[in-house]
C-alpha cells in the first residue's frame, strides 16, 4: 500500500495528470523560494552590489541544479517504466543502480567545481567589485552538491511510482527552515551572501533526509537489497544513458545561459541586478510549463511500460491545452504586474533595474506557450526512451545562445538578451514537433486513431 499515489496507467487521463502535477507544481514553487528568498533578503539587506554578486553566478548555480535535476529525472524514467511493466525486481535493481551512479557523479562534480569555479567567474568577465562575493556564494553551493543530488533523486524515485505529494510536504518544511535561516544568517549573524548559500544547503539537506526516511518506512518497493546492487551491464547502460542524456540536456541549456551571462556582465552591475530579479520571477512563471512536462515524463514512462500508446497521445494533447492557456494568462499578468514585481523582489528603486527587468518579463511571457509545448515534447520523448533527439534540441538552444552572445547582443544591447530565448524556443519547438510525431511508436498509433475517427464519421 503506497500513500498519496496516483494511478497514471488506469485513472482518467486528465484527472490523473492534474492530480500528479499539482503537488509537483507546488514543490517547484517552494524549491524556487530557496533562490527567491535569498534574492529578496540579499537585495533588501545587503543592496544592489550583493544582489548582482548572486546574479553573476546564478547561471552556474542553474547549471548545477539543472544537471542534478536532469540526472535524477532521467534515472527515474527507467524506474517508472519498470513500475508500469509491473517488474518489481527490475525496479529495485534500477534504484540500486541509480544510487551508485548518483554517488559517483557527486564526487566527480565536487572535485571539478572546486578546482574550476574562480577561473570560470573570471572567464565570464564578472566585475571585480563583486567577483569575491560571487565566489563565496557559489563555492559553498558546489561543495555540498551531493545534497541537491540526494533530494532530486529521492523525489524522482517517489514520483516514478506516482507519489508526488510526499516530496512536496518535505520541501515545504525545508523551505520554511530556509527562510528562517536566511534571515538569521544574513540579518543577525551578518554572514553576507555566503550565509544565504549555507541556509540553502542546510534546508535542502533536511528535505533529502526526510524523503529518504519516508522511503525506508513507507515504500519498501523502492528499497533495494544487497543482491540488487549486482552489476548488470545492460541496465547500467540504460540508466547511464537516460540519466546522462537528461542531465547533459539540462547542462547544455545552462551552459548556453552561462555564455549569455558573460554578455550580460558587460552591461554593469545595475543591469545584472535587474536581469537577476527578472530571471527569478521568470522562473516562477515558467513553472506551470515545466510541471506539466515533468508530470508527462512519468505518465509517458509508465504507460510506455504498460504499452498504452493511445493514453500517451491523449495525455500529450491535454498537456498542450494547459500550457497554451497558461501562456495567455501569463501575458496578461505581466502587462499589469511586471514592474511592481521587479521592485518588490529586488528592493531597488533604480530605473535601470526596474525598466530592464519588467521589459524582459513582458516580452518573454507570450512565448511561454511555445516553451511549454517544447518541454512537453522533450520530456515525452525521454519517457519513450529516446535519448538523442531531446539532446539535439538542447544543442540547438546552446548554439542559439552562443550566436546571440557573439552577434546579436553586441548589436542590440540588452534587448538582444530579452529576445534571445523566445527566438530559440520557436526553433526548438519546430524540431521537436517533427521528431515526436515521426517517432514510429507514436506515428503508428496516431495513424490508427485518425483512421478510426474517419471510419466512424
Amino acid at each position: 500500500m503506497f500513500y498519496f499515489q496516483v494511478d497514471l496507467i488506469k485513472d482518467q487521463i486528465g484527472k490523473a495528470i492534474l492530480l500528479f502535477a499539482i503537488p509537483i507544481f507546488i514543490s517547484n514553487i517552494f524549491q524556487q523560494l530557496y533562490n527567491t528568498m535569498d534574492t529578496m533578503i540579499v537585495g533588501h539587506v545587503l543592496g544592489d552590489t550583493s544582489l548582482a554578486a548572486i546574479g553573476a553566478c546564478s547561471a552556474i548555480y542553474d547549471l548545477l541544479i539543472g544537471f542534478a535535476l536532469g540526472v535524477g529525472n532521467g534515472l527515474s524514467i527507467v524506474v517508472a517504466r519498470s513500475y508500469g511493466a509491473n517488474d518489481h525486481d527490475l525496479l529495485k535493481r534500477s534504484v540500486a543502480g541509480s544510487l551508485v551512479i548518483g554517488v559517483l557523479l557527486t564526487i566527480i562534480i565536487m572535485i571539478i567545481s572546486q578546482l574550476g569555479l574562480y577561473p570560470l567567474l573570471q572567464l565570464l568577465d564578472t566585475p571585480q567589485n563583486i567577483i569575491h562575493e560571487s565566489y563565496s556564494y557559489i563555492s559553498m553551493i558546489t561543495l555540498c552538491v551531493g545534497v541537491m543530488f540526494a533530494y532530486n533523486l529521492c523525489a524522482g524515485l517517489l514520483r516514478a511510482i506516482g507519489n508526488s505529494v510526499m516530496p512536496l510536504i518535505f520541501l515545504i518544511i525545508s523551505s520554511i527552515i530556509n527562510v528562517i535561516l536566511d534571515l538569521l544568517f544574513i540579518s543577525e549573524f551578518h554572514m553576507g551572501i555566503q550565509g544565504a548559500a549555507i541556509a540553502t544547503v542546510i534546508a535542502q539537506g533536511i528535505s533529502a533526509i526526510l524523503c529518504l526516511v519516508y522511503m525506508l518506512k513507507k515504500t519498501p518497493l523502492l528499497i533495494p537489497k544487497r543482491i540488487h546492487f549486482h552489476f548488470d551491464k545492460e541496465l547500467y547502460q540504460e540508466l547511464t544513458g537516460q540519466g546522462f542524456s537528461m542531465g547533459f540536456m539540462m547542462a547544455i541549456v545552462s551552459s548556453g545561459t552561462v555564455i549569455l551571462q558573460k554578455a550580460i556582465n558587460g552591461f554593469g552591475y545595475l543591469t545584472i541586478a535587474g536581469h537577476t530579479t527578472a530571471r527569478k520571477i521568470n522562473a516562477f512563471l515558467m513553472m506551470p510549463c515545466g510541471t506539466v512536462a515533468a508530470s508527462l515524463s512519468t505518465f509517458v514512462s509508465q504507460n510506455k511500460g504498460a504499452n498504452q500508446r493511445e493514453r500517451i497521445i491523449e495525455g500529450i494533447k491535454i498537456g498542450f491545452k494547459i500550457v497554451v492557456g497558461w501562456g495567455i494568462l501569463a501575458t496578461i499578468l505581466m502587462l499589469v504586474f511586471a514592474k511592481p514585481l521587479v521592485a518588490l523582489i529586488s528592493g531597488s528603486s533604480q530605473s535601470v533595474v526596474l525598466n530592464n527587468g519588467s521589459l524582459y518579463l513582458q516580452i518573454n511571457a507570450p512565448f511561454y506557450a511555445v516553451l511549454g509545448i517544447l518541454l512537453i515534447l522533450r520530456n515525452a520523448l525521454q519517457g519513450l526512451g529516446k535519448k538523442i533527439v531531446p539532446l539535439v534540441s538542447s544543442i540547438i538552444e546552446f548554439l542559439g545562445k552562443v550566436v546571440f552572445a557573439w552577434l546579436c547582443i553586441p548589436m542590440l544591447g540588452y534587448f538582444g538578451v530579452i529576445i534571445c530565448e523566445p527566438v530559440i524556443w520557436c526553433l526548438m519547438c519546430l524540431q521537436l514537433l517533427y521528431s515526436f510525431f515521426n517517432n514510429p511508436y507514436i506515428k503508428d498509433k496516431a495513424q490508427d486513431i485518425h483512421f478510426k475517427i474517419m471510419k466512424e464519421s
